[in-house]
């Protein structure tokens, strides 16, 4: 059981490596494909490690949470601007594909678990956790829009280089991720308020979505912009783990 998390995720990144290498019909497919198989990674491991009360508030404050927000999002324009979904990542419920808050239930987990070694007290871990999640969004955008999968009515204004997204829709999902995390952080028990040893694969999740953002869209992908965007917004809140982690790992070994 312990191998099975990081059987998830390498075919995760298996599906990640794949998508440049595909378009149309097929990318489109492998995005969903890559949400589904990322949120049984998170929640799975959420079940797994930190028991059923953990993964019930992951799957009601991110899955349930999230798609309440973009519902009321698409149906209002708030808070994200007036956007609309396209009809190519699958089925949708009151205008909003049930892949979305996957999404956010994908990542949501690792967020908070990199967040407990980032960061002191609740109301720190909360934010750091918000804002890794938040400027993870710096890269999903601009590639799903660049893909034609979701658009704004009136994206302006615009980060530089980054055009067809409203910086009003990053402020919104900060104020929501804040919401999700400090309702993750009351909801998930004691279980969910230290970092476990058992966190590896969670943390794995966390930074190779940071590098990976980075090198696809300088590279792979087209979009410098928020390549450079994300890699230091997101960068901010993930970069600090890995102090973190080499220390841990020295004060494991045996002098």
């Amino acid at each position: 059981m312990r191998r099975l998390p990081w059987i998830v995720l390498g075919g995760l990144v298996l599906a990640q490596i794949c998508y440049p290498l595909t378009d149309g019909e097929a990318r489109a497919g492998l995005t969903v494909a890559t949400v589904l198989i990322g949120v049984a990674l998170s929640v799975g491991h959420a079940l797994l490690d930190r028991g059923s009360r953990a993964a019930a508030a992951l799957v009601g404050t991110a899955m349930l949470g999230g798609f309440a927000v973009e519902a009321i999002g698409v149906a209002t324009g708030f808070p994200f601007g007036v956007y609309h979904y396209s009809g190519q990542l699958g089925p949708k419920l009151l205008g909003v594909p049930l892949i979305i808050p996957l999404a956010w239930t994908w990542m949501a987990w690792p967020a908070w678990l990199a967040a407990l070694r980032v960061a002191r007290g609740r109301f720190a871990r909360v934010a750091v956790a918000a804002c890794g999640l938040a400027a993870w969004d710096l890269f999903l955008d601009p590639q799903m829009v660049a893909e034609g999968y979701w658009l704004w009515r009136d994206p302006v204004p615009a980060l530089p280089g980054v055009p067809g997204i409203p910086i009003g829709n990053y402020l919104g999902w900060l104020g929501f991720a804040l919401l999700l995390m400090a309702a993750l952080s009351a909801a998930a028990g004691r279980a969910a308020r230290a970092p476990g040893p058992g966190d590896a694969p969670m943390l794995a999740l966390w930074l190779w979505t940071y590098a990976s953002s980075v090198l696809a869209h300088a590279v792979f992908l087209g979009l410098p912009a928020s390549a450079a965007w994300g890699g230091v917004l997101m960068g901010a809140a993930v970069l600090p783990l890995l102090p973190r982690l080499r220390r841990a790992r020295h004060q494991r070994v045996p002098a």
